[in-house]
């Protein structure tokens, strides 16, 4: 899971410090690497290091970012190593000078790189998809130029159509995209069946319109602009640097199956995804899951509901809410440590969950408390969260999981490729309890998380990718031989042996 943002300013303005702005907002989604490609009319401008944001970006370097036109990105790995090597965006200089930053996961990298050296003549310079993504579409743009003479200047919009149906006909997986052409535009596209999120939003600044792309909403609206729209799967936007727009849906069957992890986790709540508010859904994986408590529980004796801060608040409130059971927030976080979900590796993860959390004791001395979190993974964190109540003085810890149980490997960006690690892995419900070491536990139904992502249906989602929940993948190419394939090379012993 990765973060993106391109802006196109008004001619006299550096958009730079947007840019960082902006990926200070998205940077929950990515804080292993970030970078920044800027460029005026001739020149193509750029920063990029591992670390976060605040600290890649000194004043030397936000001074030097110069031009009304840039894309930014951070950086999650999922494919690949975290060397610096592999920070977005990524460039080549042929043809024009294109850059490129994705969110997504391309299931048939290799398939692609074949076919760039053989008939493209070109070859990357890492193992990431998304550097094999840049030299796709910019062989295509090539060949949309069909050999014409002329600089710059001859490239027109219908030449990045035509490059990027093609390059939806020879990519398979999740990308969301922003790419820029050095001295020309802005182009953000999205694969045919929107699995990550995209979305765009305007502004005027002295009669100009401004326009923005990003990974979700809350940045966009944080600069000042005004959210329009998502960009359709399948969809190419094109803004020129002067400001002229121009769409076209690139792909001849999109299906709109967007990935329903982000609603549970990834996305920050005062997002609105696909016309969805993180929010709300959150809200209404709280409410089903006090029915169900209801319904197989109705002798409960919660004293309190605590959450798992912060994606866990939400759905936390409106079950506490529905049960009529205080909320009591009994867990104090430690916002300096990173979320502990994308950290590479296992000892690391267990590291920072006992740095990251601290319990108020009179929240749970002598309480039977159910605590509420966004989703149960490796179990390591759960695990721990329940010592750690028990430790305070719980009489009694009831676990409850927002998502469903987590089965099934994610493909499409979120590093979840090792079924094996996972703790509810040819467990039952009862063994996962006993895992986590809680006295009872309770996950959400996938019918009912579908239900609570899709609000009211005033959206155009025909359903939702679940397929670390239920095995269904939406793309091509996603066999049980490409599955062991990424489990050897992205579990956590693989990363342990990964170069930094």
């Amino acid at each position: 899971m990765c973060g993106i943002i391109g802006i196109v300013g008004s001619p006299e303005y550096s958009v730079a410090s947007d840019i960082y702005d902006g990926l200070l907002v998205l940077q929950h989604r990515g804080q292993d690497a970030a970078g920044i490609v800027t460029f005026d009319e001739h020149n193509l401008y750029h920063r990029r290091a591992n670390g976060y944001v605040r600290d890649i970006f000194k004043q030397r370097h936000m001074k030097s970012l110069q031009g009304s036109v840039g894309i930014g990105h951070v950086r999650y790995p999922t494919a690949g190593s975290s060397s610096v090597a592999e920070a977005q965006p990524f460039y080549t200089n042929t043809p024009f000078g294109v850059s490129l930053a994705h969110n997504g996961n391309l299931n048939n990298t290799e398939e692609i790189l074949d076919s760039l050296l053989e008939y493209d003549h070109r070859r990357i310079n890492t193992s990431s998809d998304s550097e094999a993504l840049l030299n796709l579409l910019a062989a295509e743009i090539q060949r949309s130029l069909n050999g014409r003479p002329g600089g710059i200047g001859m490239l027109n919009s219908e030449d990045i159509f035509r490059a990027i149906e093609r390059t939806h006909m020879r990519a398979e997986g999740s990308y969301s995209v922003v790419s820029c052409i050095t001295g020309w535009g802005i182009v953000a596209f999205r694969d045919p069946n929107g699995i990550r999120p995209l979305c765009m939003g305007t502004r005027n600044v002295n009669g100009f319109t401004e326009y923005a792309f990003a990974s979700e909403s809350a940045a966009l609206m944080t600069l000042g602009f005004e959210l329009e729209r998502d960009v359709s799967p399948g969809e190419a936007v094109i803004v020129r640097r002067d400001g002229q727009f121009s769409a076209k849906q690139c792909h001849p069957e999109p299906q709109h199956r967007p990935c329903i992890f982000e609603h549970v986790y990834f996305a920050r709540p005062d997002s609105v995804i696909d016309g969805v508010s993180v929010h709300s859904a959150r809200l209404r994986m709280g409410s089903s899951l006090a029915r169900k408590i209801m319904k197989i529980k109705p002798e409960h004796n919660i004293d309190a509901v605590i959450p798992v801060p912060d994606s866990g608040c939400i759905a936390a409130l409106e079950l506490a809410r529905e049960l009529e059971v205080p909320y009591r927030e009994g867990f104090v976080k430690n916002r300096y440590i990173g979320r502990t979900f994308i950290m590479p590796g296992q000892s690391v993860r267990k590291d920072s969950v006992r740095k990251k959390l601290n319990t108020i004791e009179s929240e749970f001395t002598g309480k039977t408390v159910l605590i509420v979190d966004d989703s149960i993974v490796r179990g390591n964190t759960s695990k721990r969260i329940v010592e750690m109540a028990r430790k305070a003085g719980a009489k009694k810890v009831f676990f409850a999981s927002a998502a469903p149980p987590i089965i099934h490997p994610n493909v499409y960006g979120i590093d979840m490729p090792a079924k094996n690690e996972y703790v509810a892995h040819n467990r039952s419900n009862l063994e996962i309890c006993e895992a986590i070491g809680a006295d009872w536990m309770i996950y959400q139904d996938l019918d009912d998380l579908v239900e609570a992502c899709l609000g009211a249906g005033e959206n155009n989602i025909a359903t939702f990718d679940c397929s670390c929940f239920d095995g269904v993948y939406v793309t091509g190419g996603v066999t049980e031989e490409y599955l062991n394939r990424i489990e050897k090379s992205r579990n956590d012993n693989a990363k342990k042996s990964a170069p930094a």
